[in-house]
C-alpha cells in the first residue's frame, strides 16, 4: 500500500490510512470533523497499523467526545462577512502587539530569532522553523496576555533547541519561573478560532 486508503473499523468507523515514507512510527490523529487518520511508515503493514488503532480504539472515542464539548462550548459562527471582519482587526492587532512582545522577550531571554511572521494559522499558535523563522497565528490576540507571551517563549525555545526534548522543556520551563505545566493546560483550554 502506497497512497491514502479509507477503510471501515468496526468500532471508530471511518480510517483514513496514511502510509508515510517520513513517519518513523504508527500515529493517529483526529480532527474536529472526527475525521481519524493512521499514519504509519512504509515498511510496516498495514494490518499491524490496524492492530494498532484496535489497541487506541477507546482513547479515540474520548478524542473524539472532547473534541465535540469544546466545540459546543464555542460561540456560533459569524456570517463570513462579520468573520473578515473580525480576522482583519485581529491581523491589525496583532501587527501592533506580537513584533514588540517578541522582540522584548527574545531581549530578554537573549533567544535570537532571524525573523517573524504573522499569519492566520487555526492549527498551531506558532511555530519555528530550523532557521529560526519564527510565524505566529494572528489568533493569539484572543488569548490572555500571559498566555501570550508563553506560546512566544516556546517558539524562542525553539531557536535554542528544535524538538520537545527534555534539555527544551527545562528551558521553557525556567524562562516561566517553573510554571511550564500549569500555563500548557490553561493554554490547552482554549482552540484557535
Amino acid at each position: 500500500m502506497s497512497e491514502r486508503t479509507v477503510v471501515q473499523h468496526a468500532v471508530v468507523g471511518e480510517v483514513t490510512l496514511s502510509p508515510s515514507p517520513r513517519a518513523r512510527r504508527v500515529s493517529i490523529s483526529v480532527r474536529v470533523s472526527g475525521e481519524v487518520r493512521l499514519t504509519f511508515p512504509h515498511r510496516l503493514s498495514a494490518k499491524r497499523a490496524l492492530a494498532f488503532l484496535d489497541a487506541k480504539s477507546d482513547w479515540i472515542l474520548a478524542a473524539r467526545e472532547r473534541m465535540a464539548r469544546r466545540c459546543a462550548a464555542l460561540p456560533p459562527a459569524l456570517p463570513p462577512e462579520e468573520e473578515r471582519s473580525r480576522i482583519e482587526a485581529l491581523r491589525r492587532a496583532a501587527k501592533e502587539d506580537l513584533p514588540p512582545r517578541i522582540a522584548r522577550l527574545s531581549e530578554a531571554t537573549g533567544l535570537r530569532y532571524a525573523k517573524l511572521s504573522i499569519r492566520a494559522s487555526r492549527t498551531k499558535w506558532g511555530s519555528c522553523s530550523g532557521a529560526n523563522h519564527i510565524s505566529l497565528s494572528l489568533f493569539l490576540m484572543t488569548l490572555p496576555e500571559p498566555l501570550r507571551d508563553f506560546v512566544i517563549l516556546h517558539e524562542l525555545c525553539h531557536t535554542a533547541h528544535h524538538n520537545h526534548s527534555p534539555r527544551f522543556h527545562a528551558l521553557l520551563d525556567r524562562l516561566t519561573g517553573g510554571r511550564e505545566k500549569a500555563l500548557n493546560r490553561e493554554l490547552r483550554a482554549y482552540s484557535i478560532r
